[in-house]
């Protein structure tokens, strides 16, 4: 029995979308809100009036869309308020302060100053009052004395040299955020904080470098020898191969090498394969094999020197001279005195 052919009315075609069902939130938790997540970040993807970094960049937007759904923000203020730094987001200050007096737990945020102008003890705390518990809450002191400790105040093009109050409020602000509501910033620093950590380049794509040589110096810091990890098996196997092979390059063999740094090959350690290099390179600048160093020789044992064999008029037997001068009755022995 033949199958008829399904087809298609042009009515059916003609039914409206159903729309789309009001339960739905964007987000990733479900296929839906997937979906609609990603509807919301092709508008912004397809805007010209977003940073760079968003435009045409279909999964930039997404990220962005779900912060602010996170944040409970606009889209696009997270977006033009979002910087890229060496592929991780940063806030900008004003965002933060903004966010927080947006947020309903507290009363806007307002600045004390301490200490004279222009001295190292001049700063700032952000103050604010919990609004369900009436309690002020008083952020961490940023004074001048801070920012040179930490190094912000010295680096080339510093703001904090230029305009010091403003950058007081803004680290005040972020370190308020940090310590009472670290949920608004989702873990991540401001661009100002970033700023003064390292040397930003702004990019012609709207993000941000940092300059290699920062980087090779933030390496080196932290590659100190009380920092670095102790290699592994795998590791110390191919130092040792390697110091082997350096040697057995020289023609000589390597139990002469063994001797002079006093273990076996397979037991060296980092400093004793440096060694063994180190004696390979001399050997061949001496001429191989035949200038090898020299394995000193260990020094022999020397024989104990015989003893003389004595009869013993007492006890009528062979015994050495040794004995006859632990003797008691040696003096006037005719043994002895011959």
């Amino acid at each position: 029995m033949s199958q008829q052919p399904q087809t298609t009315t042009l009515s059916e075609l003609k039914k409206p979308v159903p729309p789309l069902d009001p339960s739905i939130k964007a987000g990733f938790d479900t296929v839906g809100g997937f979906d609609l997540i990603q509807r919301t970040a092709k508008l912004f993807a397809a805007s010209n009036i977003v940073p760079q970094q968003f435009q045409g960049n279909l999964p930039n937007c997404v990220i962005a869309v779900d912060m602010a759904l996170r944040m409970g923000a606009n889209p696009l203020m997270v977006c033009q308020n979002l910087y890229i730094v060496h592929g991780r987001p940063a806030w900008s200050a004003q965002f933060l302060i903004a966010t927080l007096n947006q947020c309903g737990r507290f009363t806007s945020i307002r600045y004390e100053f301490q200490g004279e102008e222009g001295k190292d003890e001049w700063g700032c705390r952000a103050v604010a009052t919990e609004l369900a518990t009436g309690e002020k809450l008083t952020g961490p002191l940023i004074t001048i004395g801070l920012a040179k400790k930490e190094g912000w105040y010295g680096k080339n093009g510093s703001k904090w040299q230029s305009m010091p109050e403003l950058m007081l409020r803004y680290r005040a602000a972020s370190w308020f955020v940090r310590a009472y509501a670290p949920e608004i910033a989702m873990g991540l620093k401001t661009a100002e904080e970033v700023q003064d950590t390292y040397a930003l380049e702004p990019a012609e794509d709207g993000t941000y470098r940092v300059s290699v040589q920062e980087m090779k110096e933030e390496a080196q810091d932290r590659d100190t020898p009380s920092k670095r990890s102790r290699p592994t098996n795998a590791e110390m196997e191919a130092r040792r191969k390697e110091a082997a092979d350096a040697w057995l390059a020289t023609g000589n063999p390597i139990e002469d090498v063994e001797k002079l740094v006093n273990a076996y090959a397979r037991n060296w350690t980092t400093a004793q394969c440096e060694k063994a290099k180190q004696l390979a390179a001399e050997a061949m600048r001496n001429g191989a094999q035949q200038d090898a160093p020299e394995v000193p020789a260990q020094p022999e044992a020397q024989p104990a020197p015989a003893a003389n064999m004595i009869t013993c008029p007492k006890t009528e037997t062979q015994v050495s001279d040794w004995t006859c001068s632990d003797c008691e009755q040696r003096a006037g022995c005719p043994a002895w005195a011959e």
